[in-house]
């Protein structure tokens, strides 16, 4: 009955939604002296992210211009990153860029997660992985200045910080030296989980075992494995890595950035791979983005991009156990 519930009142408190304001703001200024272009993409989209760990929204649009192409009500994602179109921009001429804006994802609610939330995603033209991760320190370190400081800052490659915490070396451990190490720490093979899939097992991994053993403050983990490289270029060596990195901030992710791959050739491959795998899940393949890699073919320059999630951003700086608390209106009151 109207006027017997109270979940029409935000969960956030006024204190945080002014606190979102001032680091957005900032965010706005550290990019406007940095000279890096604030840009505007589409939320909607006749492709999506082929990722198998990540699943988009679907809609449909029957207004006028329905027809354009072979479908007469084309089906629409909302997207789950502005990436591709950024990367048009990029190819396109734009230079450096950056966008603040919501993104949507299917599947994903929690403690540190709401299906519709907050990105910050930048593209740095002439820079790789390696300047980016700088950058990214720079950015957090100006925008909390008077806020709450950053107290330390730890840089790992994907391999030392195995090594670190299990004493296994992920890029050539077998499955079987993983589901070790999960037993040693108390967890039992999860049921559905196939003996060949070793990105998954190391996922596994990585979420309950080396994210709760990361120290306080920023930490830095880059050169991932050739397998988990998604949008990024490789870097040579034996074996091969991906030119990527991940940033936590007190445990919990907040960035996943890239020297991003500019071979149209090789991000189709990679797209019909994952394509592959979301067949085999029963997952449900996704239409790829011609344009991106149309874009790509006329010739992305040389850059990096990272993607941060700015609610994530906003409980530590509010110190806040849930995203709830930093969010006006989350899902459950949406």
């Amino acid at each position: 009955m109207p006027g017997t519930s109270a979940d029409w009142q935000p969960t956030a408190s006024r204190g945080a939604l002014k606190l979102r304001a001032t680091l957005l703001a900032r965010i706005r200024e550290y990019f406007s002296v940095q000279d890096v272009l604030e840009v505007d993409t589409p939320v909607l989209s006749r492709a999506a992210a082929t990722d198998s760990a990540i699943n988009s929204f679907t809609t449909t649009y029957h207004g006028p211009g329905a027809g354009a192409g072979n479908d007469s009500a084309p089906g629409l994602y909302l997207h789950t990153s502005p990436e591709f179109p950024m990367k048009r921009l990029l190819a396109a001429g734009s230079g450096s860029i950056y966008q603040v804006c919501k993104v949507f994802r299917d599947g994903e609610c929690g403690a540190s997660h709401n299906p519709e939330f907050t990105l910050l995603e930048w593209y740095r033209t002439g820079f790789d992985h390696f300047d980016l991760m700088d950058d990214v320190e720079q950015l957090l370190r100006t925008i909390l200045e008077g806020i709450t400081p950053v107290a330390s800052v730890d840089h790992w490659t994907y391999r030392e910080l195995f090594l670190e915490l299990t004493g296994m070396d992920p890029l050539t451990a077998a499955v079987p030296d993983m589901q070790v190490v999960l037993r040693e720490h108390g967890l039992h093979d999860p049921v559905g989980l196939g003996p060949d899939d070793r990105d998954a097992w190391l996922d596994l991994l990585m979420t309950h075992v080396i994210e709760p053993g990361l120290g306080q403050g920023l930490v830095f983990i880059r050169d991932y494995p050739a397998s988990q490289a998604a949008l990024a270029r490789m870097r040579p060596g034996q074996p091969a890595v991906a030119a990527r990195f991940e940033v936590y901030l007190d445990r919990i992710e907040l960035a996943n950035g890239y020297h991003e791959l500019a071979d149209a050739k090789e991000q189709q491959q990679r797209f019909e791979q994952d394509n592959a795998r979301r067949d085999a899940q029963a997952t449900g393949t996704v239409e790829i983005d011609q344009r991106l890699l149309a874009a790509m073919q006329s010739g992305l320059p040389d850059c990096a991009g990272v993607a941060l999630g700015v609610d994530r951003l906003l409980m530590y700086a509010n110190r806040s156990a849930s995203i709830d608390e930093v969010i006006a209106f989350p899902l459950s009151r949406a």
